[in-house]
């Protein structure tokens, strides 16, 4: 799933291109993609966008009459392009605006199950969509971070995880900054010393800015990811090789001797499997 330096990449190139030109057609959409109905999708015909702005994971695309606010979610799979005019598009595209002159916006999806979501929404119901999250990643301070992980005992990495507590952090990065941080990500937060979060809240914010830097650079997740997907492959910092730990939803990557002291972290199959 696209996290924030992914996002925020994208929403630096989509900025120029999408407030160039007024909005000349609002569609075709999915009908699992776009989540709402009021306001229509052809009050945007004739606007024109402000630009692009971030808020977590999710890309804001407000008017620049201040009227409306069209927000996507790309969840897993989804994926964002522009496309000069005459310059073929896919011939179902999940969404897709186009401007005048002939350029275009267009949301595609590669997978069965439609999951990226697509909102119009006037600017008062964007701001009440969006008020559970957390605040933005990149730029917490120790302080702030000392605040979070010390307001719910949870174990770091579903902490990361959680966009109510931090935006814009998923599992991908959760994996980068842990191991960043020389933690484990089974540790639980409300049992970090003031040494761990401070190395907690450095690696948030180095990893986070690292992972932007290459994704503006266009680097493809071999070169982003330092441990994430690396399994079997030697820790960089240590040589040991990368370990996992499956869930049904999601793969936790670590290094035993960087983060866990040497241990095998075991996920629930497994541990039912050794009883």
């Amino acid at each position: 799933m696209p996290e924030l330096p992914e996002m925020e990449a994208w929403r630096r190139q989509l900025n120029d291109p999408v407030s160039a030109f007024p909005i000349a057609k609002a569609g075709p959409a999915h009908i699992a993609t776009l989540k709402t109905f009021d306001p229509p999708l052809d009050e945007l015909v004739g606007r024109r966008f402000r630009g692009a702005t971030r808020r977590g994971k999710r890309l804001l695309f407000p008017t620049d009459d201040g009227e409306l606010v069209l927000v996507i979610h790309l969840m897993t799979s989804g994926r964002l392009k522009t496309l000069k005019a005459g310059e073929a598009a896919p011939k179902q595209p999940a969404f897709a605006l186009e401007f005048v002159g002939g350029s275009k916006l267009i949301l595609t999806e590669n997978a069965r199950r439609k999951q990226a979501g697509v909102w119009l929404y006037t600017p008062e119901q964007a701001a009440a969509e969006l008020e559970h999250l957390g605040p933005e990643a990149l730029g917490l301070s120790v302080e702030q971070v000392a605040d979070i992980v010390r307001s719910d005992s949870r174990r770091l990495h579903a902490l990361l995880r959680d966009q109510r507590l931090i935006a814009g952090i998923g599992r991908s990065w959760s994996n980068e900054i842990l191991h960043e941080a020389k933690l484990s990500p089974y540790a639980l937060s409300t049992e970090l010393t003031d040494e761990e979060i401070e190395r907690l809240a450095d690696a948030i914010n180095s990893e986070l800015a690292r992972g932007l830097e290459l994704r503006d650079r266009g680097a493809s997740d071999a070169k982003a990811y330092r441990i994430h997907h690396k399994l079997g492959e030697a820790c960089d910092v240590c040589g040991t090789p990368i370990a996992q730990v499956d869930f049904e939803s999601h793969t936790i990557f670590y290094c035993p001797t960087c983060q866990t002291g040497g241990r095998t972290l075991k996920d629930r199959r497994m541990s039912r499997l050794l009883r």
